[in-house]
């Protein structure tokens, strides 16, 4: 990830997944459900195709993180960062530590989608628990290797990734806590907008390390470069919002769309009035008292 391509990898796989998971929170919004995903029923009522119940996040997981650890390695093409520990020399010094910091992040991410394959196809019964805890220890490693990241850092680079851990560590947060407290609305709300804010902040930092638009590279050494970088941030807190915002009013328009084909046509049923003071019901009683006096 030491090049733009590298962190645009990374960037693209959280905007997705974020994107993803705005529309599951808007339909089951909307639908009202109780739990933003069904669990899978019990192995033995499922289907007996693999390819029926092959967990396409999960897959999805573990190709992102195997495209991102061989391009750690060996990107561009002719580079070769395999080895951890450059033994021609005496002092035995550990070498390419940026690149097995990422490394160590795509692992995790990796271990992620292996725990949601193992638990939807493996396990008798999906653990939905088992799933949300492995996600939320990737998010928190991504944490932790970030606050060891900026070390030795410029005070602009050591800024950008401060604003970036901010709504990583939010995300890991809500995902410990659905381990316990799962199917709370709210917290599918703060989750999603906090990982399109963390994806859509990667995207343009990557671009402004590597490619600034201007041309010219940020100062770490100028206030103004450093103070607009909080300000953009703040930005994205609103771009997030305002993305899931306009994924809840698409998704909106697409579910009463939907309802109104679904509806039957025809008559609708209407019960029959039981209160004695109703006007159809003295009617009824009216003509059962003229037959009785016919008869």
């Amino acid at each position: 990830m030491g090049t733009i391509e590298g962190h645009l990898l990374a960037a693209t796989f959280f905007l997705f997944y974020a994107l993803y998971y705005s529309v599951l929170v808007s339909l089951a919004l909307l639908q009202g459900q109780r739990v933003l995903k069904p669990p899978l029923p019990p192995r033995e009522k499922q289907g007996h195709r693999l390819w029926q119940r092959v967990p396409l996040e999960g897959m999805v997981k573990m190709a992102i993180a195997l495209t991102g650890i061989l391009s750690e390695f060996f990107y561009p093409l002719g580079v070769n960062r395999l080895k951890m520990v450059d033994w021609q020399d005496p002092h035995r010094p550990f070498v390419f530590k940026d690149s097995w910091q990422h490394v160590t992040m795509y692992l995790f991410f990796m271990l992620s989608g292996v725990v949601d394959i193992v638990s939807q196809l493996c396990l008798a019964r999906q653990s939905v628990k088992l799933e949300r805890a492995a996600e939320a220890m990737a998010f928190y490693v991504l944490v932790l290797l970030m606050a060891a990241h900026i070390e030795n850092k410029s005070t602009l680079e050591i800024r950008v990734h401060i604003l970036f851990m901010v709504p990583t560590f939010l995300v890991a947060l809500v995902l410990n806590i659905e381990v316990w407290v799962p199917d709370q609305p709210p917290l599918w709300v703060l989750k999603t907008w906090m990982g399109l804010v963390l994806s859509t902040w990667m995207l343009q930092f990557s671009v402004l390390m590597y490619s600034p638009p201007s041309g010219q590279p940020w100062q770490a050494d100028n206030p103004g470069d450093l103070a607009f970088l909080t300000i953009f941030f703040c930005w994205h807190l609103g771009l997030g919002a305002a993305l899931l915002a306009a994924i809840y009013g698409l998704c909106s328009l697409w579910h009463h769309r939907c309802s109104s084909w679904t509806e039957a046509p025809g008559p609708s049923y209407q019960p029959c009035p039981t209160e004695s003071s109703g006007e159809e019901l003295d009617k009824l009683a009216a003509g059962a008292t003229q037959q009785d006096a016919g008869i």
